[in-house]
């Protein structure tokens, strides 16, 4: 009698247990088990399970989260492995829309012959006013030397034409072009160079700051083209596993619009809006201070030093060891770069500046050094941060300067960068072990257009510095490799400390927002030659699957 007494309260007692266990179970609208889950939290820890609710992270664990969460939806991940989502560091994202929609696509042409026949062959297919292209590299073609208009002339005698190169730092238009510009042998602009041939009359080319030249004659887009280069550019890059994207430059129409499409909900990108430095710009935002929502932060003004390695552009100490006499060019005032870091300073907002050469990067470091007089956190960065005088370094360190860097500019500049810069130069040039080195930690990104827009090309040209052939068999100056890790780290949370949103995202903690990316393979464990061809298995923004 007393053990059925017994027995009847047992049982009584298991079933409460039991209710109060199913009672208390958590509720998400998405958990994923059975995965190779990468946090990249402080510890790097690797789970197999996220619960996740309202867009958040509400548990990270292993497969036991099953028991613990009543989920809407449960995804097998198969033993795939999990990574934040994919953050871009320095971009162009307005741009790469716009050339996607706008521009005959010029990358990887042999010569200029093949970029004239590309050209033609677009405006065939989508005739307008103005014919623009972008993606031509002179230092692939077999005679690596600047073209000239005349066959462009040739073929568009009566429509203007504006090529911009690769790197958006030169460019070439057609007579057409410069006519409608007003442009003459006597034409020239400060921070830029209008090159010339034996009879000084311009041959088409036009380098940094003399771009602004024709620039200023293009119809500007509109609106609605915008939004549709947003919304592709959104749509390419969720299929390569990115959810956040650097906009490096923009003008206050462009910023407020990618707001208001976000808050329509017909943008879902999350956008780190870098301002051009020019008085609406500094009128509209700096008196708001730094602005932060989940979508999109604008806190910081984009500035240039100098230009572009491929076009001679970059400022350096000695002369181009392939141009003797020739420095490059510096695109602006020392006192203008006095008054934007002032005006960012007593703002409260970063300053990013572009700087390519190792004159550049001076320039910029103690300029810099002026304002950040002590150990600080204030993140300004240095965009690309390509080539560095041995002696200074240390700037990086003493004044925690960030290098925001583009690991496949290392990659696509390794065939010629020695040409330009010479044996020993080089030796400090894309030095990211070096640069990481200094405060521990970087920025990555693509720069595309400029480079495509795989971030998983991003990450093996950090750890291989080898193109996408294997070559060179050792990698190109491997001690400045990065490991694994420091380039997981490089294209996740960095970034989004680079931008003061570490706590938002970048690493799968309870918290934060629920960004991650799903691959087909392990790029932490596979061999090197696959990271490039790895497949995009998912792409979740927000708890919401986007690709």
């Amino acid at each position: 009698m007393k053990n059925n007494l017994f027995i009847t309260i047992l049982s009584i007692i298991l079933l409460f247990t039991t209710m109060t266990s199913c009672s208390q179970k958590g509720k998400a609208d998405l958990l994923i088990y059975n995965a190779r889950v990468y946090t990249v939290n402080q510890d790097f820890d690797i789970v197999s399970a996220i619960a996740i609710k309202d867009g958040k992270i509400v548990a990270v664990g292993n497969d036991e989260l099953k028991d613990k969460f009543k989920a809407k939806k449960m995804l097998d991940a198969g033993a795939k492995p999990v990574y934040p989502g994919f953050n871009d560091g320095h971009s162009h994202f307005l741009s790469y829309g716009l050339t996607k929609i706008t521009n005959a696509d010029l990358v990887g042409t042999k010569s200029f012959d093949d970029v004239v026949a590309r050209v033609l062959e677009h405006y065939q297919k989508f005739p307008s006013e103005w014919v623009l292209g972008r993606g031509w590299d002179q230092n692939d073609w077999e005679v690596q030397k600047f073209p000239t208009k005349e066959k462009l002339d040739a073929a568009f005698p009566d429509i203007p034409v504006v090529l911009r190169r690769i790197d958006g730092h030169a460019l070439i238009a057609n007579t057409e072009a410069m006519r409608r510009a007003d442009i003459d042998r006597k034409s020239m602009m400060p921070g830029g160079e209008i090159l010339l041939n034996e009879k000084h009359e311009p041959t088409g080319v036009f380098i940094d700051n003399a771009m602004a030249l024709i620039e200023r004659v293009i119809p500007e887009p509109t609106p609605d083209q915008k939004i549709a280069a947003l919304k592709t550019a959104q749509t390419d890059c969720f299929a390569v596993g990115l959810t956040t994207v650097t906009d490096a430059g923009l003008d206050k129409d462009d910023i407020l619009l990618m707001d208001s499409l976000q808050k329509a909900g017909e943008l879902k990108m999350r956008i780190y809006a870098m301002m051009n430095p020019n008085g609406e710009n500094y009128d509209y935002f700096l008196p708001k201070g730094p602005w932060h929502t989940e979508r999109l932060t604008v806190s910081a003004i984009k500035i240039y030093a100098d230009g572009a390695l491929g076009s001679r552009g970059a400022l350096l100490l000695k002369p181009y060891s392939d141009k003797p006499g020739h420095y490059g060019l510096q695109l602006h005032s020392l006192p203008y770069y006095d008054f934007v870091c002032k005006k960012a300073f007593d703002a409260g907002f970063q300053v990013c500046t572009h700087a390519i050469g190792d004159s550049g990067n001076r320039i910029i470091l103690k300029s810099y050094a002026k304002y950040l007089k002590e150990p600080n956190d204030k993140r300004w960065r240095i965009e690309h941060a390509q080539v560095i005088d041995p002696s200074d370094f240390h700037y990086f360190k003493d004044y925690n300067i960030i290098p925001s860097i583009q690991t496949t500019h290392c990659t696509s500049d390794m065939y010629w960068a020695e040409e330009r810069l010479g044996p020993e130069r080089i030796k400090t040039a894309y030095a990211y072990k070096k640069l990481l080195e200094q405060n521990g930690w970087l920025i990555n990104g693509t720069d595309f257009p400029v480079e495509g827009i795989s971030p998983l090309n991003t990450f093996y040209a950090a750890v291989a510095r080898k193109d996408l052939k294997g070559w060179p068999k050792g990698g190109f100056q491997p001690e400045n490799a990065l490991t694994r890790k420091e380039a997981l780290r490089s294209i996740t949370i960095w970034p989004a400390k680079g931008s003061f949103d570490e706590n938002l995202k970048g690493s799968i903690e309870p918290g934060k927002v629920a960004d991650l990316v799903i691959l087909e393979k392990d790029i932490m464990e596979i061999p090197e030659q696959e990271i490039p061809g790895t497949k995009v298995f998912a792409t979740i923004l927000n708890g919401e699957v986007v690709y």
